[in-house]
């Protein structure tokens, strides 16, 4: 770092997140919720306290690591069919980080086929499922970012070298949020065990990946145009956070509204409730009417159209 550098401390360039939007209308929703909505709208509310609560540590360790750097936080991009979420994007001097965070419950083993196996304890059970890779997540992240980048340059000669050298420059991290998660990665190939750390190892892996004398660095001025760039293309997300609950909400609409056989049908003269009845004799023999519950007392009868 040279002493004209005006960055010191991390910039956060953008800070906000889809997750809290969309925290805040499942919590306007579960209010008139009952039910099987209810229950899977307290699902999903849960879960999105645990993404953002891990996405806030991960933000604390950063704030706090003292390093010169550019923050991109929830960055939603598209580039032809695709589409990606990322959580964070970090622009160093050095290097840019692709961080993908997680914050799981149980502890987290890798396998020498790069499988990740989550063990999650009930008193003396155990339950042991696999989880789908955030690494293999991650990588499609760093697809996206390489097609957007190679995109907007104009000299094929550029391009070329760009697309060649990206890798060393850009680096997909997995980042395990939750404390109490311990990391088996003991099997794992390196390359694999390599991009998954936990939040508390965050800064010194920047500082070591970025003390790197092969690593080649920008200056503030290209740092900050990157990151600028990034925003950019960032796209305001068209999610309708209630698609995934129409089904529910629709049941839950016709089972708050009452239908004609639930509805009591109240007798007009003693106010007793009236039951579907058919006519066992005279004319009407077998047709349907309602008739008073305290018949013989009451005869109070009306007909059903």
């Amino acid at each position: 770092m040279g002493i004209f550098d005006k960055i010191k401390e991390p910039v956060f360039l953008k800070d906000d997140s889809s997750a809290v939007t969309q925290l805040a209308m499942l919590k306007e929703l579960v209010k008139a919720a009952n039910g099987p909505l209810a229950e899977q709208l307290d699902l999903d509310i849960k879960c999105l306290n645990a993404g953002i609560y891990g996405e806030e540590t991960i933000r604390f360790e950063l704030q706090n690591s003292h390093i010169p750097m550019f923050v991109l936080h929830d960055l939603y991009l598209e580039h032809g069919d695709l589409s990606a979420q990322i959580d964070y994007l970090i622009i160093t001097r050095k290097n840019q980080y692709v961080l993908e965070c997680k914050n799981l419950f149980g502890n987290i083993e890798i396998n020498s086929n790069g499988d990740f196996i989550r063990t999650i304890s009930f008193g003396r059970h155990t339950k042991k499922e696999g989880l789908y890779s955030p690494i293999t997540q991650n990588r499609r992240h760093l697809e996206l970012i390489k097609q957007i980048r190679s995109a907007a340059r104009s000299n094929w000669l550029s391009k070329a070298l760009f697309e060649r050298f990206f890798f060393d420059n850009y680096h997909s991290l997995v980042v395990l949020s939750n404390p109490k998660t311990i990391l088996n990665a003991k099997y794992a190939k390196r390359e694999i065990k390599e991009q998954v750390i936990r939040a508390d190892q965050l800064a010194e892996y920047i500082r070591r990946a970025d003390s790197d004398p092969k690593a080649v660095a920008i200056s503030e001025k290209d740092m900050e145009a990157l990151a600028k760039f990034f925003l950019s293309c960032h796209k305001q997300p068209k999610i309708d956070y209630t698609e995934k609950f129409r089904t529910l909400m629709e049941s839950s609409a016709t089972e708050s509204t009452p239908s004609q056989s639930t509805v009591q049908t109240i007798c007009p003269i003693c106010g007793a409730v009236m039951v579907r009845r058919k006519a066992s004799k005279g004319a009407n023999i077998g047709s349907e009417f309602w008739g008073c519950s305290n018949f013989p007392k009451c005869r109070g009868i009306i007909a059903i159209k």
